[in-house]
């Protein structure tokens, strides 16, 4: 069992103004995986902020799963990857080229994601975009690796080379 924190980055959501239902959507489409959500937080697009927070659930909560929502767009207070990537020791791009990717075919709004993935100690964080279709599309693409993803940076030393994973995921609804 993996355990999992969902940060909502949100100047509204953080003072109350707006409903985290992106939080929500992680929480419900993450349950395919054999996780358990351990942290959920609402903080404001502060750089500093997500960064410490970031730190508070790898290193002092020393979850194995970070994923955020928000913050990874085009507007000035959008600076969720720029926190993300203070605290990676590795990144991890294609994942967030498998997003933007499989969002292009969507909508052309999905090549203006800004979004990081990567490592940090033996943690995954992941950025997801804010809106809740979004997060549900962007978790869908890459479900179908988190697990394994998950083992191997954890030290997992079984070989990769006859794994198949389906190249498209299966619709979650």
């Amino acid at each position: 069992m993996f355990s999992v924190g969902i940060l909502t980055i949100s100047d509204k959501g953080s003072r109350g103004e707006r409903e985290d239902r992106s939080g929500l959507e992680i929480h419900q489409v993450i349950t395919s995986l054999p996780a358990k959500v351990e942290a959920y937080e609402v903080i404001p697009d502060e750089v500093e902020m997500i960064a410490q927070k970031l730190l508070d659930f790898v290193d002092g909560k020393k979850l194995d799963l970070v994923l955020t929502t928000g913050g990874t767009g085009l507007s000035p207070r959008d600076v969720t990857p720029e926190a993300t990537r203070r605290v990676l020791d590795k990144e991890i791009p294609g994942i967030a080229e498998a997003m933007r990717a499989e969002g292009m075919k969507i909508t052309p709004f999905a090549m203006l994601s800004r979004a990081a993935a990567g490592i940090r100690c033996r943690s995954l964080i992941v950025n997801l975009p804010g809106s809740p279709q979004a997060v549900r599309e962007n978790l869908t693409v890459i479900l179908p690796v988190l697990k394994h993803a998950l083992e191997k940076i954890q030290g997992d030393p079984a070989d990769c080379a006859n794994l198949r994973v389906p190249t498209t995921s299966p619709e979650i609804r």
